[in-house]
């Protein structure tokens, strides 16, 4: 399987801390411009997407339409490709020397579309797709993420308990497939202040070879 280098994804439940690491991260890169050595150029992003397909997904996870599980797996697949693709896509930006981060990537399509409709088409349709170079899994159990879900103003369909065990279970049994084909995958303690889980993420970010050209 061909490995992106360059480029790392966080995944984790809802309410893991996913998008907040994501944004202190940035912030960590923006404010270091003339470090020794000097950082590499940042983007980050997230799935679903902001383009016209995510936009779409976004309104089915927000229950504002509603379509079968099915074509929400396909959707997620094709929003990928452009994701990855694309004008200004992921790989091309790896390509230019650029650290890509991601806020969920193809694991989980493997996780939420393997629940609502089974492992074989998530895994079909999404069967060509490259690996990412790094992979954090941010690591909480299903009761304090849905605690953290409460805060929120609103709830996506999947954000519920019973939905969330059975993801944390899926991911369990995905990562080792990723340590095999040569993902490094570290393990984030979720549970942490999110000081402590921002400097894990810098630690492991820190160890990818892009850091120390």
């Amino acid at each position: 399987m061909l490995i992106i280098h360059n480029f790392a994804v966080f995944e984790g439940l809802d309410g893991s801390g996913t998008t907040t690491q994501l944004r202190l991260l940035a912030e960590c890169f923006a404010g270091h411009p003339a470090s020794d050595p000097p950082l590499p150029p940042f983007f980050d992003t997230s799935e679903p997407t902001g383009g016209p397909v995510g936009r779409l997904i976004r309104s089915v996870l927000g229950g504002e339409i509603s379509l079968e599980p099915a074509t929400v797996a396909g959707l997620f697949a094709a929003d990928r490709h452009e994701h990855l693709y694309g004008k200004n896509g992921i790989i091309g930006r790896c390509r230019q020397g650029e650290l890509v981060v991601s806020d969920r990537y193809l694991p989980s399509s493997l996780v939420y579309q393997g629940i609502t409709c089974g492992e074989e088409l998530p895994r079909k349709l999404n069967s060509d797709f490259p690996f990412p170079e790094l992979l954090l899994f941010f690591d909480l159990d299903p009761q304090t993420a849905g605690q953290r879900i409460k805060a929120r103003a609103g709830r996506d369909i999947y954000e519920h308990l019973e939905f969330q065990i059975r993801a944390r279970e899926r991911y369990k049994a995905l990562l080792p497939e990723y340590e095999e084909a040569g993902v490094r995958v570290e393990r984030v303690d979720a549970s942490a202040g999110i000081g402590d889980v921002a400097g894990a993420v810098w630690r492991a970010v820190q160890k990818m070879p892009i850091m120390s050209r």
